[in-house]
């Protein structure tokens, strides 16, 4: 099996990231402008006949496209969000119709997985941003043997729950928001509640945040776990690539100081991370937490999830 995981865009210029195992697409939110999402797709060596899912985290308009929802409606690609999501982009966009007349949208639900395909599924996980609903993902790839690989993806929070903590337990791939610099936000010039709404508990996780909850992510995985953090939604005004990488380094320096750290990119795709089974993977979730006890307080955000569409390809269950 040929898998990875490419952060295709990152920032608030617009975010999107691609999961492609055998060439099966699964696009996570799409805030770039068709052009450019068709441009970073074929950097990263796929394309829109290769995606077969898209999945939206939340509303904010650094997450979805009008254009791109008329691209999947002509690539006959279904789009999976939560019922709310599916009310906003109605009433936002007029492509947003057309896709739904083709059946082409799909409700997912709090609790319940996605099956995208044979093996490979997806679990919304509810966060705090003021975005509301606002959603986490856990992705899994699961063959013959068992659990191969897991991605955790939160691209937009403003604190972190114990509920996310325990859902990127063990994940192969940690993709985690480290949005700002506290003391650079603090003293920027950005008006006074644009920054108390970045440092507040729906805003942006900063790099000291960040750092902890991949400490915790860490500790409560097995061996060597994660391998991969990816360092997602980096601000170009309060924060600066080398604060951020060091953050994500010095919070897997105690556990797992051989895991790359990857800083997702704003104007181009990241490397891409290749999936596959892990000579620990049997070795997950490993009982570490007692000596890296770092606290979480931050509540997970009630949802109202509604049923699903009838009639399509994608299950839910």
């Amino acid at each position: 099996m040929t898998a990875r995981f490419t952060m295709l865009a990152s920032g608030s210029g617009g975010n999107a990231a691609l999961i492609d195992v055998d060439g099966f697409g699964i696009l996570v939110d799409f805030g770039l402008q068709a052009k450019d999402l068709s441009g970073r797709l074929a950097l990263a060596g796929s394309s829109w006949d290769r995606i077969k899912a898209v999945v939206l985290t939340h509303t904010h308009s650094d997450h979805w496209n009008g254009r791109v929802l008329a691209n999947l409606r002509s690539h006959r690609i279904p789009l999976i969000a939560h019922p709310l999501h599916l009310d906003h982009l109605e009433q936002a966009s007029p492509s947003f119709a057309p896709l739904q007349r083709a059946k082409l949208t799909r409700a997912y639900e709090v609790g319940a997985e996605i099956d995208f395909a044979p093996g490979i599924t997806g679990r919304p996980i509810p966060v705090s941003h003021d975005s509301d609903p606002t959603y986490g993902f856990r992705f899994d790839c699961r063959d013959d043997a068992g659990l191969a690989w897991s991605i955790g993806y939160a691209a937009d929070l403003g604190c972190a729950s114990d509920e996310l903590v325990e859902a990127f337990a063990g994940v192969d791939v940690l993709a985690i928001e480290f949005n700002h610099d506290e003391k650079m936000e603090r003293n920027s010039p950005r008006p006074k509640f644009l920054i108390q709404r970045v440092l507040g508990d729906r805003g942006h996780l900063s790099n000291r945040q960040g750092a902890d909850v991949t400490r915790v992510v860490a500790a409560r995985s097995g061996p060597e776990f994660p391998q991969h953090l990816v360092l997602l939604h980096l601000s170009d005004e309060c924060n600066h690539p080398m604060l951020a990488e060091a953050a994500g380094r010095n919070a897997l320096a105690g556990l797992n100081p051989a895991a790359t750290v990857t800083v997702a990119k704003q104007h181009e795709p990241s490397r891409s991370i290749k999936l596959g089974r892990h000579r620990h993977s049997a070795n997950r979730l490993a009982a570490r937490a007692e000596s890296h006890p770092t606290r979480l307080t931050c509540a997970a955000p009630k949802s109202r999830p509604k049923p699903s569409l009838p009639g399509f390809e994608v299950a839910v269950r």
